[in-house]
Protein backbone atom coordinates (compact mmCIF):
# COMPACT_ATOMS: atom_id res chain seq x y z
CA UNK A 1 0.00 0.00 0.00
CA UNK A 2 1.29 3.08 -1.28
CA UNK A 3 1.67 5.57 2.10
CA UNK A 4 -0.23 9.10 2.33
CA UNK A 5 1.53 11.93 1.94
CA UNK A 6 0.57 12.34 5.53
CA UNK A 7 2.48 9.50 6.66
CA UNK A 8 5.51 10.93 4.37
CA UNK A 9 6.02 13.88 5.21
CA UNK A 10 8.13 16.91 3.39
CA UNK A 11 11.99 17.17 5.02
CA UNK A 12 12.49 20.40 7.43
CA UNK A 13 15.24 22.13 7.40
CA UNK A 14 16.60 24.05 10.31
CA UNK A 15 16.78 27.42 10.90
CA UNK A 16 20.86 27.49 10.97
CA UNK A 17 20.93 24.93 8.14
CA UNK A 18 22.72 26.16 4.77
CA UNK A 19 21.13 23.81 2.47
CA UNK A 20 17.48 25.26 3.53
CA UNK A 21 15.48 26.47 0.50
CA UNK A 22 14.67 30.49 0.12
CA UNK A 23 10.66 31.53 0.74
CA UNK A 24 10.25 31.87 -2.69
CA UNK A 25 11.66 28.50 -3.55
CA UNK A 26 9.30 26.66 -0.97
CA UNK A 27 5.89 28.80 -2.25
CA UNK A 28 6.61 27.76 -5.75
CA UNK A 29 7.26 24.62 -5.05
CA UNK A 30 3.84 23.74 -2.76
CA UNK A 31 2.05 25.49 -5.41
CA UNK A 32 3.98 22.50 -7.90
CA UNK A 33 2.57 20.06 -5.89
CA UNK A 34 -1.00 21.07 -5.33
CA UNK A 35 -1.09 21.45 -8.95
CA UNK A 36 -0.10 18.01 -9.64
CA UNK A 37 -2.47 16.73 -7.07
CA UNK A 38 -5.49 18.49 -8.48
CA UNK A 39 -7.92 15.86 -10.22
CA UNK A 40 -8.87 18.06 -13.17
CA UNK A 41 -5.33 19.23 -13.38
CA UNK A 42 -4.11 18.18 -17.55
CA UNK A 43 -1.27 16.14 -16.17
CA UNK A 44 -3.07 14.81 -13.07
CA UNK A 45 -1.87 11.03 -12.75
CA UNK A 46 -4.02 10.09 -9.94
CA UNK A 47 -4.01 11.27 -6.50
CA UNK A 48 -2.56 8.90 -4.94
CA UNK A 49 0.55 8.46 -7.66
CA UNK A 50 0.23 12.39 -8.51
CA UNK A 51 0.84 13.11 -4.81
CA UNK A 52 4.05 10.64 -4.46
CA UNK A 53 5.48 11.64 -7.64
CA UNK A 54 4.87 15.02 -6.91
CA UNK A 55 6.67 15.07 -3.52
CA UNK A 56 9.58 14.03 -5.00
CA UNK A 57 9.71 16.13 -7.64
CA UNK A 58 9.30 18.91 -5.43
CA UNK A 59 12.33 17.90 -3.37
CA UNK A 60 14.26 17.63 -6.68
CA UNK A 61 13.37 21.21 -7.53
CA UNK A 62 13.59 22.81 -4.43
CA UNK A 63 17.62 21.25 -4.03
CA UNK A 64 17.96 23.19 -7.84
CA UNK A 65 16.35 26.46 -6.70
CA UNK A 66 18.64 26.33 -3.26
CA UNK A 67 21.93 26.31 -4.85
CA UNK A 68 22.31 29.88 -5.83
CA UNK A 69 20.71 30.93 -2.18
CA UNK A 70 23.35 28.67 -0.90
CA UNK A 71 26.20 29.77 -2.95
CA UNK A 72 25.23 33.78 -0.95
CA UNK A 73 25.45 32.06 2.12
CA UNK A 74 28.86 30.75 2.08
CA UNK A 75 31.50 32.66 4.08
CA UNK A 76 33.32 35.18 1.97
CA UNK A 77 36.98 34.97 2.77
CA UNK A 78 38.32 37.62 5.25
CA UNK A 79 40.10 40.84 3.82
CA UNK A 80 43.78 40.71 3.92
CA UNK A 81 45.37 43.94 5.44
CA UNK A 82 48.44 45.83 3.92
CA UNK A 83 51.60 45.74 5.36
CA UNK A 84 52.73 49.23 6.78
CA UNK A 85 49.10 50.21 5.51
CA UNK A 86 46.60 52.43 8.03
CA UNK A 87 45.18 49.64 9.88
CA UNK A 88 48.84 48.81 10.82
CA UNK A 89 48.88 51.82 13.06
CA UNK A 90 45.49 50.51 14.74
CA UNK A 91 47.37 47.42 15.66
CA UNK A 92 50.09 48.93 16.74
CA UNK A 93 47.79 50.66 19.87
CA UNK A 94 46.35 47.21 20.53
CA UNK A 95 49.57 45.80 20.72
CA UNK A 96 50.37 48.56 23.34
CA UNK A 97 47.09 47.74 25.57
CA UNK A 98 48.03 44.27 25.08
CA UNK A 99 51.63 44.60 26.75
CA UNK A 100 50.72 47.07 28.98
CA UNK A 101 48.02 44.55 30.33
CA UNK A 102 50.51 41.83 30.18
CA UNK A 103 54.48 42.29 30.51
CA UNK A 104 53.36 45.19 32.83
CA UNK A 105 51.63 43.06 35.35
CA UNK A 106 53.95 41.15 36.60
CA UNK A 107 56.18 44.09 38.18
CA UNK A 108 53.17 44.91 40.65
CA UNK A 109 53.59 41.47 42.27
CA UNK A 110 56.04 42.95 44.86
CA UNK A 111 53.09 45.27 46.57
CA UNK A 112 51.76 41.54 47.32
CA UNK A 113 54.62 40.08 48.91
CA UNK A 114 54.12 41.29 52.18
CA UNK A 115 50.68 40.76 52.42
CA UNK A 116 50.81 37.65 51.29
CA UNK A 117 53.74 36.27 53.55
CA UNK A 118 51.53 37.43 55.90
CA UNK A 119 48.44 36.09 55.26
CA UNK A 120 49.57 32.60 54.80
CA UNK A 121 52.41 32.62 57.59
CA UNK A 122 55.12 31.82 54.93
CA UNK A 123 58.71 32.68 54.33
CA UNK A 124 60.46 34.29 51.52
CA UNK A 125 61.41 31.00 49.49
CA UNK A 126 57.92 29.82 49.60
CA UNK A 127 56.16 33.30 48.75
CA UNK A 128 58.50 33.86 45.63
CA UNK A 129 56.75 30.94 44.36
CA UNK A 130 53.79 33.15 43.60
CA UNK A 131 55.77 35.66 41.19
CA UNK A 132 58.10 33.19 39.63
CA UNK A 133 55.09 30.41 38.78
CA UNK A 134 52.77 33.80 37.33
CA UNK A 135 55.82 34.91 35.36
CA UNK A 136 56.88 32.07 34.06
CA UNK A 137 53.40 31.07 32.78
CA UNK A 138 53.35 34.30 31.08
CA UNK A 139 56.27 33.48 29.24
CA UNK A 140 55.86 29.56 28.70
CA UNK A 141 52.19 28.42 29.78
CA UNK A 142 50.21 28.62 26.65
CA UNK A 143 47.64 30.48 28.15
CA UNK A 144 45.99 33.67 28.12
CA UNK A 145 48.30 36.01 28.86
CA UNK A 146 51.11 34.44 26.84
CA UNK A 147 48.48 33.82 24.02
CA UNK A 148 48.31 37.95 24.40
CA UNK A 149 51.38 39.32 24.52
CA UNK A 150 53.15 36.84 21.99
CA UNK A 151 50.54 37.45 19.01
CA UNK A 152 50.90 40.92 19.08
CA UNK A 153 54.60 40.85 19.14
CA UNK A 154 54.66 38.29 16.08
CA UNK A 155 52.43 40.15 14.34
CA UNK A 156 54.05 43.64 14.26
CA UNK A 157 56.96 41.86 12.38
CA UNK A 158 54.07 41.43 9.26
CA UNK A 159 52.61 44.46 9.74
CA UNK A 160 55.84 46.55 10.01
CA UNK A 161 58.97 46.26 7.68
CA UNK A 162 60.46 49.29 6.97
CA UNK A 163 59.71 51.13 9.99
CA UNK A 164 59.94 47.61 12.23
CA UNK A 165 62.44 48.99 15.45
CA UNK A 166 60.27 52.22 15.75
CA UNK A 167 56.98 49.75 16.10
CA UNK A 168 58.42 47.45 18.90
CA UNK A 169 59.54 50.08 20.95
CA UNK A 170 56.10 52.18 20.52
CA UNK A 171 54.64 48.47 20.93
CA UNK A 172 57.28 48.22 24.30
CA UNK A 173 55.80 51.57 26.02
CA UNK A 174 52.78 49.34 27.01
CA UNK A 175 54.58 47.83 29.27
CA UNK A 176 56.14 50.97 30.42
CA UNK A 177 52.73 52.38 30.89
CA UNK A 178 51.63 48.96 32.52
CA UNK A 179 54.40 49.21 35.00
CA UNK A 180 53.80 52.59 35.73
CA UNK A 181 49.84 52.24 36.43
CA UNK A 182 49.73 48.82 38.07
CA UNK A 183 51.48 49.34 41.31
CA UNK A 184 49.40 52.13 42.21
CA UNK A 185 46.28 50.20 41.38
CA UNK A 186 47.36 47.32 43.03
CA UNK A 187 48.52 49.85 46.09
CA UNK A 188 44.91 51.57 46.17
CA UNK A 189 42.72 48.43 45.67
CA UNK A 190 44.81 46.47 48.22
CA UNK A 191 43.68 49.03 50.80
CA UNK A 192 39.92 49.16 49.49
CA UNK A 193 39.42 45.55 48.40
CA UNK A 194 42.23 43.09 49.91
CA UNK A 195 44.12 41.11 47.99
CA UNK A 196 41.21 38.93 47.17
CA UNK A 197 39.00 41.40 46.08
CA UNK A 198 41.90 43.26 43.73
CA UNK A 199 42.32 40.08 41.98
CA UNK A 200 39.08 39.82 41.08
CA UNK A 201 38.85 43.32 39.54
CA UNK A 202 42.29 42.43 37.79
CA UNK A 203 40.18 39.61 36.07
CA UNK A 204 37.82 41.71 34.56
CA UNK A 205 40.24 44.36 33.35
CA UNK A 206 42.10 41.63 31.50
CA UNK A 207 39.02 40.73 29.40
CA UNK A 208 40.54 44.22 27.52
CA UNK A 209 43.22 41.53 25.64
CA UNK A 210 40.01 40.23 23.66
CA UNK A 211 39.20 43.43 22.09
CA UNK A 212 43.31 43.43 21.56
CA UNK A 213 43.16 40.20 19.79
CA UNK A 214 40.13 40.86 17.78
CA UNK A 215 42.10 43.97 15.66
CA UNK A 216 44.64 41.61 14.84
CA UNK A 217 43.46 40.84 11.24
CA UNK A 218 45.76 38.81 8.65
CA UNK A 219 48.34 40.65 6.62
CA UNK A 220 48.66 40.29 2.54
CA UNK A 221 51.77 38.36 1.93
CA UNK A 222 54.34 40.55 0.43
CA UNK A 223 56.11 37.80 -1.55
CA UNK A 224 55.16 36.35 -4.95
CA UNK A 225 53.33 32.70 -4.42
CA UNK A 226 55.28 29.52 -4.55
CA UNK A 227 54.94 28.39 -8.33
CA UNK A 228 52.78 24.76 -8.38
CA UNK A 229 55.16 21.31 -8.54
CA UNK A 230 53.52 18.20 -9.73
CA UNK A 231 52.76 15.26 -7.84
CA UNK A 232 55.60 14.16 -5.64
CA UNK A 233 57.16 11.19 -6.46
CA UNK A 234 56.54 8.14 -3.47
CA UNK A 235 59.91 7.47 -1.77
CA UNK A 236 61.04 4.05 -1.57
CA UNK A 237 62.51 4.60 1.73
CA UNK A 238 60.24 3.22 4.66
CA UNK A 239 58.59 5.79 6.70
CA UNK A 240 59.84 7.28 10.07
CA UNK A 241 59.10 5.60 13.71
CA UNK A 242 56.18 6.85 15.81
CA UNK A 243 59.07 8.14 18.09
CA UNK A 244 61.23 9.22 15.24
CA UNK A 245 58.51 11.71 13.63
CA UNK A 246 57.83 13.01 17.17
CA UNK A 247 61.24 13.84 17.48
CA UNK A 248 61.61 15.93 14.40
CA UNK A 249 57.86 17.77 15.32
CA UNK A 250 59.79 18.43 18.63
CA UNK A 251 62.39 19.99 16.74
CA UNK A 252 60.47 21.66 13.94
CA UNK A 253 58.29 23.07 16.10
CA UNK A 254 60.13 24.21 19.13
CA UNK A 255 63.09 25.80 16.92
CA UNK A 256 65.60 23.46 18.38
CA UNK A 257 66.57 23.38 14.61
CA UNK A 258 67.39 26.74 14.58
CA UNK A 259 69.26 27.16 18.30
CA UNK A 260 71.54 24.58 16.28
CA UNK A 261 72.38 25.55 12.66
CA UNK A 262 72.00 29.52 13.71
CA UNK A 263 75.08 30.60 15.79
CA UNK A 264 73.91 34.46 16.10
CA UNK A 265 70.40 33.02 17.43
CA UNK A 266 72.25 30.49 20.26
CA UNK A 267 74.14 32.98 21.39
CA UNK A 268 71.17 35.31 22.01
CA UNK A 269 69.11 33.06 23.69
CA UNK A 270 71.70 31.37 26.04
CA UNK A 271 72.23 35.03 26.46
CA UNK A 272 69.27 36.07 27.48
CA UNK A 273 68.31 32.44 29.76
CA UNK A 274 71.21 33.42 32.28
CA UNK A 275 70.51 37.07 31.82
CA UNK A 276 66.97 36.14 33.07
CA UNK A 277 68.00 34.76 36.12
CA UNK A 278 68.58 38.18 37.42
CA UNK A 279 66.54 40.74 35.48
CA UNK A 280 63.21 40.34 37.34
CA UNK A 281 65.32 40.72 40.80
CA UNK A 282 64.22 44.38 41.36
CA UNK A 283 61.32 44.16 39.85
CA UNK A 284 60.29 41.85 42.48
CA UNK A 285 62.05 43.09 45.69
CA UNK A 286 62.28 46.50 45.70
CA UNK A 287 58.91 47.47 47.27
CA UNK A 288 60.05 45.04 50.08
CA UNK A 289 63.40 46.08 50.53
CA UNK A 290 62.14 49.61 50.92
CA UNK A 291 59.67 48.89 53.33
CA UNK A 292 62.50 46.79 55.54
CA UNK A 293 64.72 50.14 55.45
CA UNK A 294 61.61 51.88 57.06
CA UNK A 295 60.05 53.47 53.72
CA UNK A 296 56.73 54.29 53.54
CA UNK A 297 54.14 51.55 51.57
CA UNK A 298 53.08 54.30 49.03
CA UNK A 299 56.68 55.42 48.66
CA UNK A 300 57.83 52.07 47.92
CA UNK A 301 55.15 51.76 45.12
CA UNK A 302 56.38 55.35 43.99
CA UNK A 303 59.45 53.75 43.01
CA UNK A 304 58.36 50.70 40.52
CA UNK A 305 56.10 53.49 39.17
CA UNK A 306 59.62 55.49 38.60
CA UNK A 307 60.83 52.97 36.76
CA UNK A 308 57.39 52.57 34.22
CA UNK A 309 56.83 56.46 34.09
CA UNK A 310 60.46 56.61 32.59
CA UNK A 311 60.19 53.94 30.49
CA UNK A 312 57.53 55.78 28.79
CA UNK A 313 59.45 57.96 27.16
CA UNK A 314 63.09 56.39 27.01
CA UNK A 315 61.78 53.76 25.03
CA UNK A 316 60.71 55.41 21.88
CA UNK A 317 64.03 56.86 22.24
CA UNK A 318 65.84 53.80 22.11
CA UNK A 319 63.72 52.63 19.15
CA UNK A 320 64.09 55.73 17.11
CA UNK A 321 68.13 55.53 17.63
CA UNK A 322 68.45 51.80 17.50
CA UNK A 323 66.24 52.03 13.67
CA UNK A 324 68.80 54.42 12.05
CA UNK A 325 70.83 52.47 9.46
CA UNK A 326 73.71 53.77 11.23
CA UNK A 327 73.38 51.99 14.27
CA UNK A 328 71.77 48.42 12.56
CA UNK A 329 74.77 46.72 12.49
CA UNK A 330 75.24 47.61 16.26
CA UNK A 331 71.38 47.15 17.62
CA UNK A 332 73.48 43.46 19.30
CA UNK A 333 76.04 45.46 21.00
CA UNK A 334 73.84 48.06 22.35
CA UNK A 335 71.81 45.54 23.51
CA UNK A 336 74.67 43.88 25.30
CA UNK A 337 75.93 47.47 26.58
CA UNK A 338 72.30 47.98 28.35
CA UNK A 339 72.47 44.54 30.23
CA UNK A 340 75.62 45.20 31.28
CA UNK A 341 74.65 48.70 32.48
CA UNK A 342 71.46 47.27 34.16
CA UNK A 343 73.62 44.34 36.36
CA UNK A 344 76.24 47.38 37.17
CA UNK A 345 73.33 49.68 38.46
CA UNK A 346 72.17 47.30 40.91
CA UNK A 347 74.83 48.02 42.75
CA UNK A 348 73.35 51.21 44.44
CA UNK A 349 71.06 48.91 46.59
CA UNK A 350 73.89 47.20 48.37
CA UNK A 351 75.26 50.93 49.72
CA UNK A 352 72.42 52.47 50.69
CA UNK A 353 68.86 52.16 50.81
CA UNK A 354 67.80 56.23 51.23
CA UNK A 355 64.44 57.13 49.48
CA UNK A 356 66.93 59.49 47.24
CA UNK A 357 69.18 57.23 46.46
CA UNK A 358 66.59 54.67 45.38
CA UNK A 359 64.82 57.27 43.55
CA UNK A 360 67.96 58.00 41.14
CA UNK A 361 68.56 54.44 41.31
CA UNK A 362 65.25 53.77 39.68
CA UNK A 363 66.05 56.85 37.16
CA UNK A 364 69.23 54.99 35.89
CA UNK A 365 67.98 51.53 36.16
CA UNK A 366 65.40 53.14 33.81
CA UNK A 367 67.97 53.92 31.14
CA UNK A 368 69.70 50.12 30.50
CA UNK A 369 65.97 48.46 31.24
CA UNK A 370 63.98 50.64 28.70
CA UNK A 371 67.53 49.82 26.13
CA UNK A 372 66.90 46.47 26.89
CA UNK A 373 63.05 46.24 26.65
CA UNK A 374 63.11 48.38 22.87
CA UNK A 375 66.09 45.91 21.70
CA UNK A 376 65.14 42.50 22.79
CA UNK A 377 62.57 41.87 20.11
CA UNK A 378 64.34 43.63 17.42
CA UNK A 379 67.77 41.84 18.28
CA UNK A 380 65.63 38.63 17.67
CA UNK A 381 64.36 39.68 14.46
CA UNK A 382 67.95 40.55 13.23
CA UNK A 383 69.52 37.21 13.74
CA UNK A 384 66.49 35.30 12.95
CA UNK A 385 64.59 35.13 9.46
CA UNK A 386 60.98 36.68 9.85
CA UNK A 387 59.16 33.26 8.48
CA UNK A 388 60.98 31.62 11.79
CA UNK A 389 60.71 34.41 13.90
CA UNK A 390 57.44 33.14 15.91
CA UNK A 391 59.00 29.43 16.59
CA UNK A 392 62.62 31.11 17.76
CA UNK A 393 60.46 33.33 19.80
CA UNK A 394 58.53 30.81 21.55
CA UNK A 395 61.65 28.32 22.07
CA UNK A 396 63.38 31.67 23.56
CA UNK A 397 60.23 32.53 26.24
CA UNK A 398 59.83 28.76 26.87
CA UNK A 399 63.79 28.85 28.43
CA UNK A 400 63.09 32.25 29.84
CA UNK A 401 60.40 31.00 31.64
CA UNK A 402 62.93 28.16 33.44
CA UNK A 403 64.63 30.83 34.43
CA UNK A 404 61.98 32.96 35.57
CA UNK A 405 60.80 30.00 37.32
CA UNK A 406 64.04 29.82 39.37
CA UNK A 407 65.52 32.62 39.98
CA UNK A 408 62.64 34.30 42.79
CA UNK A 409 62.61 30.98 44.78
CA UNK A 410 66.49 31.00 44.73
CA UNK A 411 66.59 34.09 45.99
CA UNK A 412 64.20 33.75 48.64
CA UNK A 413 66.11 30.82 49.79
CA UNK A 414 69.03 33.22 50.10
CA UNK A 415 66.94 36.30 51.83
CA UNK A 416 66.18 32.68 54.48
CA UNK A 417 69.54 31.94 55.19
CA UNK A 418 70.82 35.20 55.36
CA UNK A 419 68.36 37.34 57.56
CA UNK A 420 66.97 38.58 55.06
CA UNK A 421 69.68 41.06 53.77
CA UNK A 422 68.43 42.16 50.18
CA UNK A 423 72.03 43.04 49.43
CA UNK A 424 72.83 39.44 48.49
CA UNK A 425 69.70 39.56 46.22
CA UNK A 426 70.73 42.23 44.11
CA UNK A 427 74.89 41.17 44.16
CA UNK A 428 73.41 37.91 42.70
CA UNK A 429 71.41 40.05 40.10
CA UNK A 430 74.61 42.01 39.26
CA UNK A 431 76.27 39.23 38.49
CA UNK A 432 73.99 37.10 36.29
CA UNK A 433 73.26 40.14 34.39
CA UNK A 434 76.84 41.06 33.73
CA UNK A 435 78.00 38.11 33.15
CA UNK A 436 75.44 37.30 30.14
CA UNK A 437 76.50 40.66 28.54
CA UNK A 438 80.15 39.52 28.38
CA UNK A 439 78.86 36.55 26.96
CA UNK A 440 76.45 37.82 24.45
CA UNK A 441 78.94 41.01 23.66
CA UNK A 442 82.17 38.54 23.40
CA UNK A 443 79.45 35.80 21.36
CA UNK A 444 78.90 38.15 18.88
CA UNK A 445 82.25 39.62 18.52
CA UNK A 446 83.57 36.37 17.58
CA UNK A 447 80.76 36.05 15.30
CA UNK A 448 81.10 38.96 13.30
CA UNK A 449 85.26 38.06 13.08
CA UNK A 450 84.18 34.87 11.35
CA UNK A 451 82.21 36.43 9.19
CA UNK A 452 84.62 38.83 7.76
CA UNK A 453 87.54 35.83 7.74
CA UNK A 454 85.07 34.32 5.18
CA UNK A 455 84.36 36.77 3.18
CA UNK A 456 88.62 37.30 1.55
CA UNK A 457 87.53 33.11 0.31
CA UNK A 458 84.44 33.81 -1.11
CA UNK A 459 85.95 37.18 -3.09
CA UNK A 460 88.83 34.89 -4.02
CA UNK A 461 86.52 32.20 -5.41
CA UNK A 462 84.43 34.81 -7.21
CA UNK A 463 87.59 35.90 -9.49
CA UNK A 464 87.79 32.98 -11.59
CA UNK A 465 83.52 33.58 -12.35
CA UNK A 466 83.78 36.85 -13.48
CA UNK A 467 87.18 36.30 -15.88
CA UNK A 468 84.74 36.03 -18.59
CA UNK A 469 83.09 39.33 -18.06
CA UNK A 470 86.66 41.41 -18.22
CA UNK A 471 88.02 39.26 -21.13
CA UNK A 472 84.24 40.33 -22.76
CA UNK A 473 85.18 44.24 -21.55
CA UNK A 474 88.51 44.15 -23.39
CA UNK A 475 86.92 43.53 -26.90
CA UNK A 476 85.39 45.86 -29.31
CA UNK A 477 81.75 46.52 -27.96
CA UNK A 478 81.65 48.88 -30.96
CA UNK A 479 78.99 46.47 -33.03
CA UNK A 480 75.13 46.24 -31.43
CA UNK A 481 75.19 42.50 -31.17
CA UNK A 482 78.67 42.83 -28.74
CA UNK A 483 77.09 45.64 -27.10
CA UNK A 484 73.77 44.10 -26.48
CA UNK A 485 75.70 40.80 -25.29
CA UNK A 486 77.35 42.43 -22.68
CA UNK A 487 74.31 44.62 -21.52
CA UNK A 488 72.38 41.34 -20.56
CA UNK A 489 75.47 39.39 -18.73
CA UNK A 490 75.81 42.48 -17.04
CA UNK A 491 72.19 42.88 -16.27
CA UNK A 492 71.52 39.00 -15.12
CA UNK A 493 75.45 39.15 -12.52
CA UNK A 494 73.73 42.41 -10.89
CA UNK A 495 70.50 40.25 -10.46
Amino acid sequence: MVPSTKERPLPRWGRGDASAPSPVASLRCSSLLEWTCRPGSPVSLGPRLACLLGAQAAQALVAVAARPWQRSQQRMPPALERAEGCWAWVVLLAAVVAQGLTLGFPTCIGIFFTELQWEFQANNSETSWFPSILTAMLHAGGLGLCFSFQSTITVLGFYFTRRRALANAVASVGVSLGITLWPLLARHLLEELGWRGTFLVFGGVFLHCCVCGAILRPVAPSVAPAPREGPSVPSKTPAPGCLAACGRAILRHLAFDILWHNAGYRVFTLGVTWMILGFPLPQVFLVPFAMRHGIDEHKAALLISIIGFSNIFLRPMAGLVAGRQNFARYRKYLFSLAVLLNGLTNLVCTVSANFRVLVVYCLVYSVSMSVVGALFFQVLMDVVPMDRFSRALGLCTILESISILISPPMAGLVLDNTDSNFSYVFYMSSFFLVSAALFMGGGFCALQKKERQGRPAEAEAAVPESAPLRALGREDTGSPEKRLCTEEIMYVTSV
